[in-house]
C-alpha cells in the first residue's frame, strides 16, 4: 500500500545548534521553513535576522568574521544554493529528506564558483598588512562574469570571465594571492597600504613579483602612479629576494666560489654585460631572469623600453655565448621551488667547460 503522505518538515530546535548558522531561504525551505515564517522570525526583535537577501543569520546578534564569509559565498552562489546543494567552502546543511532515512537522496548539483577575493582573501592567506576581518565593511567575492547578481551589503561582487582555481584557507574558497592583490588594489588609492601589500606578498614567500605584476598588468592598474611606484618597490624586493637564494644554493651544495655581481668586458673593447656569477676558469655565467612583463605579455604590446630591455638581454647573452662563455638564465622561481635542479644545472655546466673550445679572454670587473 503506497501513502502519498508528505513528509513532516524537521523541528526549527535543530537550526540553532546548526555550525555555521546561516542559511539560504532555499535551504530553509529544504527544512520545512517558508517565506512568512523565515520573515516572522527576522521581525525586528525576532530570534533570526536576514543579512543579505536570501541569506539569513539564525540568532539576533552580530556575525562572526566566519559567519560573515559563509553569508557572502551563499549569496554569491545563489543559483545554486536555491537546489539546496552544498556550496563550496560551507559545510553541507541537512534537508527534509536527510531527516528521513528512507527519503531519496538529493541530486549532486555542480559548483558554479565563487570564492573570496581581495583585502579579505589576503587576511585569510596571512598577510599582516591587510585589515582584521571584522574591520572590513565589505567583502569582495569573484564570481563569474555571467552571474546575476549585483553588490549589496556587505557584499562587493568582482566579476571575471576566467575563475582562477580556488584556494582552501580555514575551509574557504579564497582566490590566489596574485589576484587577491590586483582585487585588493583596485580599491585602493593609498600609496603606502599598496606598497606594503604588495611587498609582503614576495618578502612572505606568498608568490613571485612576475606572478603579482601578470595580475595588475591584466587587471589593467599600472596606469595608476602610485601602483607603478609600489611594482618598482616589489621588483626591487624580489631581486634582493632572488640574490640570497643564489648564495645560498652556491653554498649549500658545495658550488666552487663565483666572483659576484661583475661585469664583463674585452680588452680594451666593448662593455658585454653584468652578470649575478661568474666562474672565469670555466666561463660560466649566471644571471638572474627577475624580469617582469610590466605592461606587456599575452594581453598586449610592451611599452617600447620594456621590449627594448627584452631585446639587449637577448642579444647580450648571445654575445657571450659567441665567446664561449655558457650563460645560465635562472628565475627567482625556481631557486626557490628547485634549488637542488639549478645547483645541477650550474654544476654539469662547470664540469662541461673542459670540452669545450677555450673562450675568449674577457675582464671581469666589479659592478
Amino acid at each position: 500500500m503506497t501513502h502519498n503522505t508528505p513528509l513532516s518538515p524537521r523541528p526549527l530546535q535543530h537550526l540553532s545548534d546548526a555550525r555555521p548558522r546561516v542559511l539560504s531561504a532555499a535551504q530553509l525551505r529544504a527544512h520545512g521553513v517558508g517565506a512568512a515564517e523565515t520573515d516572522e522570525r527576522c521581525r525586528p526583535g525576532g530570534p533570526w535576522q536576514q543579512l543579505l537577501p536570501g541569506v539569513v543569520l539564525l540568532h539576533p546578534g552580530p556575525p562572526t568574521s566566519e559567519e560573515r564569509l559563509h553569508a557572502v559565498l551563499l549569496y554569491a552562489d545563489r543559483a545554486q544554493s536555491r537546489s539546496g546543494a552544498a556550496v563550496p567552502g560551507i559545510p553541507p546543511q541537512p534537508g527534509a529528506a536527510q531527516a528521513h532515512e528512507s527519503g531519496p537522496a538529493p541530486r549532486p548539483v555542480p559548483a558554479v564558483g565563487a570564492m573570496v577575493t581581495g583585502l579579505a582573501a589576503l587576511t585569510l592567506h596571512g598577510f599582516t598588512a591587510s585589515p582584521p576581518l571584522p574591520s572590513l565593511d565589505r567583502i569582495d567575492v569573484l564570481v563569474p562574469r555571467t552571474r546575476r547578481l549585483r553588490s549589496v551589503g556587505c557584499v562587493r561582487l568582482v566579476r571575471t570571465s576566467v575563475l582562477p582555481a580556488p584556494e582552501r584557507v580555514t575551509g574557504v574558497p579564497v582566490t590566489p594571492v596574485p589576484r587577491a592583490l590586483a582585487d585588493a588594489v583596485a580599491q585602493l588609492s593609498d600609496a603606502t597600504t599598496v606598497r606594503r601589500l604588495l611587498t609582503e606578498a614576495v618578502r612572505g614567500g606568498h608568490c613571485e613579483p612576475a606572478a603579482v605584476v601578470r595580475e595588475l598588468t591584466q587587471a589593467r592598474l599600472l596606469n595608476r602612479p602610485h601602483v607603478v611606484d609600489a611594482v618598482d618597490a616589489l621588483l626591487a624586493e624580489g631581486r634582493t629576494l632572488a640574490e640570497e637564494r643564489l648564495y645560498r644554493m652556491v653554498e649549500e651544495y658545495g658550488l666552487p666560489d663565483p666572483v659576484w655581481n661583475v661585469d664583463l668586458r674585452l680588452p680594451g673593447g666593448p662593455h658585454l654585460g653584468g652578470v649575478d656569477a661568474y666562474w672565469p676558469e670555466a666561463a660560466v655565467a649566471v644571471e638572474l631572469d627577475t624580469r617582469a612583463p610590466r605592461h606587456g605579455g599575452p594581453q598586449g604590446a610592451g611599452r617600447p623600453d620594456d621590449d627594448a630591455l627584452w631585446t639587449e638581454h637577448a642579444r647580450k647573452r648571445e654575445h657571450l655565448e659567441r665567446l664561449g662563455v655558457t650563460v645560465l638564465h635562472v628565475t627567482p622561481k625556481k631557486l626557490r621551488d628547485a634549488r637542488e635542479q639549478q645547483a645541477t644545472v650550474v654544476r654539469t655546466a662547470l664540469m662541461a667547460a673542459a670540452d669545450r673550445k677555450p673562450p675568449a679572454y674577457i675582464v671581469v670587473l666589479p659592478r
